[in-house]
């Protein structure tokens, strides 16, 4: 599979506005923070981006895909902070397995997003024990079956190493 990677500049949110994860997100984060750190939380990873208004370093448990080699980090609730950070930014820091790395994120198209979705997480999230659970228990069943309509809610980035 090749998926052609836009610059940031190019995004197209589809009418998505600002997004807000759940409540539960909020009294969950700390400690998915410290899990994800710890390489505790399954497939997930912790990011570390530069807020867009603020400056200060802003930390956040998120999804994340690795499959032969490529990387992808999954805006779950949609179009939240942490996306608009690093769309603004178009730089982070993923931390996997207590390990960091600086990398450059490069946004999908919506187009892109729905093969994403399509070939590479729908495979990935049906080999995982509970991955249809999770995405329904996260209330996005529809990366599986709507790809087309997830991806244009639901920003997705492809990490490359820094530098």
């Amino acid at each position: 599979m090749r998926l052609e990677a836009r610059p940031m500049s190019d995004r197209h949110d589809g009418g998505t506005g600002m997004a807000r994860a759940p409540r539960f997100v909020s009294i969950f984060n700390p400690i998915g923070r410290r899990l994800a750190a710890a390489g505790l939380m399954g497939p997930n990873a912790l990011l570390t981006v530069r807020g867009r208004k603020s400056g200060v370093l802003r930390r956040t448990p998120v999804a994340f895909v690795d499959v032969d080699g490529r990387r992808w980090i999954i805006a779950t609730f949609g179009d939240v902070n942490w996306a608009r950070n690093l769309r603004a930014s178009g730089e982070a820091t993923i931390t996997v397995k207590r390990r960091p790395q600086s990398v450059h994120a490069v946004e999908l198209s919506p187009e892109e997003g729905a093969r994403f979705f399509r070939e590479v997480l729908a495979p990935f999230v049906k080999r995982l024990p509970v991955g249809r659970l999770i995405l329904g228990l996260l209330g996005a069943s529809d990366i599986l079956s709507d790809p087309e309509g997830a991806a244009r809610r639901r920003p997705v980035f492809e990490l490359k190493p820094a530098g």
